[in-house]
């Protein structure tokens, strides 16, 4: 799951109570852990725990063998947001030193090279938009 700044600020707000990339996907993944999923159509999700609602996005990926993730960050030196939800690692780090640490296999990519945001996963990933207080219908479901 990748995080807008919104969220990311949110998430910080609400959650982390630091800055660290680090910090900020393991409470991430705490509420994740202790939340449920509802799928409001094919693009939209929302994970609550009752309290808050974390509403995401769908983005687009493409499936490829590790070794072919590697040829496409070759050239990237500058730190990018990198995340693998499947080892729950989330940091800012260069893209090729983190691909290190992730083992071999056929995984979803996305790289958005504006952003500077890098996702390698066995899951389609997901846009984190906000972070807000529950509806009354997300507590109840």
């Amino acid at each position: 799951m990748l995080l807008t700044r919104h969220a990311r600020e949110r998430l910080i707000k609400r959650l982390a109570k630091r800055r660290s990339s680090e910090r900020v996907y393991r409470a991430l993944w705490d509420f994740l852990d202790r939340s449920k999923k509802l799928m409001i159509n094919d693009e939209v999700v929302i994970f609550t725990d009752g309290r808050k609602s974390l509403v995401c996005v769908k983005l687009p990926c493409e499936r490829l063998p590790l070794e072919e993730i590697r040829t496409r960050v070759r050239g990237i030196s500058e730190p990018y947001e990198c995340v693998f939800p499947d080892g729950k690692l989330g940091k800012t780090t260069v893209p090729s030193k983190f691909l290190e640490m992730i083992p071999d296999g056929i995984y979803c990519f996305y790289l958005n090279r504006e952003k500077r945001s890098l996702y390698v996963g066995s899951e389609s990933p997901l846009l984190a938009v906000t972070l807000r207080p529950a509806k009354r219908w997300e507590r109840d479901s």
